[in-house]
């Protein structure tokens, strides 16, 4: 399975536009070689290298499988978390200081995780950790204009 994108290179630099400098807009994503037995995808958007310990920046589950892209400015079909700026939806990276790390995780799960409301990223992790049977990542970074 593989998750990449047309906006910038893996391990490159994300263009302002999709972060707090631009529109803080989500970057359009490619989804290809979902395993045939997986019954939903997750999709999960960290920064690791931030100064309070991990930040998660997108959290949505019980994406359809079938789903082959999430255009730019879109999210996809599914369960939309809370993100660590209190918002639901996509916060685009917005570090404070230094050149920060942004993860797209992408996970395919054998079942639906059901209905459990608004969940923390550790929450969603610990449901749907019996069931990943892929994983996919896509790394970016960007540096905060000054």
């Amino acid at each position: 399975m593989k998750i990449t994108n047309s906006a910038f290179p893996e391990g490159g630099n994300i263009p302002s536009k999709f972060t707090c400098d631009g529109s803080d807009t989500s970057p359009p994503l490619q989804i290809t070689g979902v395993p045939s037995e997986a019954k939903s995808l997750v999709l999960i958007a960290d920064d690791p290298d931030a100064p309070g310990g991990l930040f998660t920046h997108w959290l949505v589950w019980n994406i359809p499988p079938q789903t082959n892209s999430i255009p730019e400015g879109a999210a996809p079909k599914g369960v939309q978390g809370t993100n660590d700026f209190g918002k639901s939806g996509y916060g685009g990276p917005c570090p404070p200081i230094g050149r920060h790390r942004y993860f797209f995780k992408l996970y395919a799960l054998d079942a639906v995780l059901p209905n459990l409301g608004q969940l923390s990223k550790t929450k969603l992790e610990a449901s749907m950790k019996p069931h990943v049977i892929a994983r996919a990542e896509l790394i970016g970074a960007y540096q905060k204009r000054r």
